[in-house]
């Protein structure tokens, strides 16, 4: 089950990027998004596309994996995509079956927002691949520490996602471990149809949950034990430090979003 798992996983390939400031990376992603929304046309899409692939590529890390990271979404791509393709109604008319045209403009704008998500969702996947949890929890707190002054704790904030990431292996594997339970007893998911394999999901939804609340309370008390104090200051296993490769890299960004605005 772990080795399908590709949310939250730190691949380690000792690639320049990996050895960025966390902060940079935030910020570089935030970025990467703001540019993803205002791509509206094909040359932007394709010049976006192209920069990602190269960003990609300088991590080292397997293009399959970038793939794997966008496959949990492709039944939203082709919604989307359909949804798209029904409503526009822009451009040439290019076939129509009854009561049902298709035009150009509708595919084109169903093909660029299926691009978008995907370049979106691969592309993200680069903050998880290239940083180890504990480092982009620390630059968490580092970028959301301004917010301190509007009365909102990063240290909660950040602590929250990272024990959130680090519970979906865990709940994942507590699935698998009730499916197989089920299965030695005869209930075995592959072989239902459709109707009762949805029967069986919502029935694992209780000792699923029963499991998380138990290992959360678990989780609590072994942080009390170790003195742990929500907002009290503590010290980080990690330092960080801001160089010029990682103003390089967020330049690369800011760079990709002006040239965007310019085609």
């Amino acid at each position: 089950m772990r080795d399908k798992l590709i949310i939250g996983r730190s691949i380690d390939t000792g690639s320049w990027i990996h050895g960025l400031d966390p902060r940079a990376k935030l910020a570089a992603m935030l970025l990467y998004v703001a540019v993803i929304v205002m791509v509206s046309s094909w040359p932007g899409m394709v010049l976006t596309a192209l920069f990602s692939i190269l960003i990609m590529y300088s991590t080292r890390i397997s293009f399959r994996y970038y793939l794997k990271a966008m496959k949990p979404l492709r039944f939203l791509m082709v919604f989307i995509f359909v949804i798209q393709v029904l409503t526009v109604k822009s451009g040439e008319a290019l076939l129509s079956l009854g009561s049902f045209t298709l035009f150009s403009g509708g595919l084109e704008v169903g093909l660029l927002s299926v691009m978008r998500m995907a370049l979106l969702v691969s592309f993200t996947a680069i903050l998880t691949f290239t940083t180890t949890p504990g480092k982009l929890n620390l630059g968490l707190e580092g970028v959301l520490k301004p917010l301190k002054k509007v009365g909102v704790h990063p240290e909660r904030l950040s602590l929250m996602i990272s024990i959130a990431l680090r519970f979906i292996p865990t709940i994942l594997d507590e699935t698998h471990k009730i499916l197989k339970a089920q299965a030695s007893r005869g209930a075995d998911l592959k072989e239902l149809p459709w109707k009762d394999k949805a029967k069986m999901l919502v029935a694992l939804l209780v000792p699923v949950t029963v499991s998380a609340f138990r290992r959360a309370q678990d989780l609590i008390h072994s942080m009390e034990s170790r003195g742990f104090v929500m907002n009290e200051p503590r010290t980080s296993l990690h330092s960080l430090s801001w160089a010029a490769r990682d103003t390089g890299f967020l330049m690369l960004f800011v760079m990709l979003g002006a040239t965007i605005l310019l085609v």
